[in-house]
């Protein structure tokens, strides 16, 4: 059966669901849990789509499936939703898969690697090029299954102190930054630090650390980084197309009715794909203001790219080598990622370029 008509039929059995309340209520119980975010609520964009999945779940349901969202830090930190989701703490949460590099790198496929994939090749290879399947295997040994949750497109390269004019300005940089992207800038002489998105800010201004990345001018600005680190880069190689995940345990994901995973399919496929709808309309704005309160904007020179290009691929390499969950889920991605730039090349890429051209003249 194709995804799409399995999500319409979804929808449309949950919606018949809601009209035949007291049918409807008959058969299905109630269900209350708990979602754990890695985000503040200041972030609305990111935290916001994970609010407007819940609420959607809710009305799929006729009231019957209740999901309470909790912020970083109210039950658990940012960084410990997956630990919380496979104890069992709670029920589910809402993170980016590469926070949890530390346990495993074949985690950051879930979210994004650098150099990878875009936003829309990302949805492409999850959805309909063999990733979904791919990562549920891997995720099973965590005791969780995962769902598409929302990307921000392809994030800014981030804030800096000090200009970045060469390779010799990275090295002994402090910076926020996880990962993969933390493994290659410290192949490049940096220092990485990973900092939940609270604490940013009184790092950068403490002087803790160098340069911050976190995701591109809307949060950015919220989180108010150009105020003590001017220098704005990009792009952020690391990030092509972030993707977040909902996270669910399997053993509560099991005990649901029908309807009520339908109900979370269709909900998180609409979250996944109006987060990115969010951020293209909001980034251009932000980063005007920015620039205009006084943001300095640099490109990466061509020399910082190749360089953490080459990093990047050794890294990735190596790691296949050792790892052969890694292995199983890097060298299908790859080819996934060679044939999609092809095509790009070929058809997006050439219309963005000239759409480019002709407005800056």
């Amino acid at each position: 059966m194709q995804r799409r008509s399995f999500l319409t039929k979804s929808a449309i059995g949950a919606t018949a669901g809601v009209i035949a309340a007291p049918a409807f209520a008959q058969i299905n119980p109630e269900v209350k849990w708990r979602l754990a975010s890695s985000f503040p609520k200041s972030l609305d964009t990111i935290f916001g789509a994970a609010e407007a999945f819940t609420k959607r779940v809710s009305q799929l349901t006729g009231g019957r499936f209740q999901i309470r969202q909790f912020a970083a830090g109210d039950i658990v930190p940012g960084l410990q939703v997956m630990d919380a989701v496979q104890a069992g703490t709670v029920e589910m949460g809402h993170t980016p898969s590469y926070y949890y590099f530390g346990k495993d790198p074949t985690f950051a496929f879930d979210c994004a690697v650098p150099f990878g994939l875009t936003s829309r090749q990302q949805t492409a290879w999850f959805d309909q090029g063999g990733g979904r399947e791919l990562m549920r295997d891997f995720f099973k040994g965590y005791g969780i299954i995962n769902f598409m949750a929302g990307n921000t497109g392809t994030q800014m390269g981030g804030w800096y102190r000090k200009e970045i004019k060469s390779l010799e300005d990275v090295k002994g940089m402090k910076i926020r930054i996880a990962g993969f992207a933390g493994r290659v800038m410290e192949r490049m002489g940096a220092v990485p630090q990973q900092i939940p998105a609270g604490d940013v800010y009184a790092a950068l201004e403490k002087g803790t650390i160098d340069a911050a990345e976190w995701v591109g001018p809307y949060d950015d600005e919220k989180l108010g980084l150009a105020k003590v680190a001017p220098h704005y880069y990009t792009p952020g190689w690391w990030e092509a197309g972030p993707q977040l995940s909902f996270y669910i345990n399997i053993k509560e994901w099991e005990k649901l009715p029908a309807q009520y995973k339908a109900a979370v399919e269709t909900a998180s496929f609409e979250c996944h794909v109006t987060m990115q709808a969010a951020y293209d309309t909001k980034n251009p704005s932000a980063l005007a203001r920015l620039i205009k309160n006084g943001a300095k904007l640099h490109t990466f020179s061509k020399a910082i790219m190749d360089e953490a290009y080459k990093i990047s691929t050794a890294v990735m390499e190596e790691e296949a080598a050792r790892n052969a969950k890694f292995k199983k889920v890097y060298e299908p991605w790859k080819r996934f990622r060679q044939d999609q730039n092809m095509w790009a090349s070929v058809s997006e890429q050439t219309m963005q370029n000239y759409l480019i051209s002709i407005g800056r003249k």
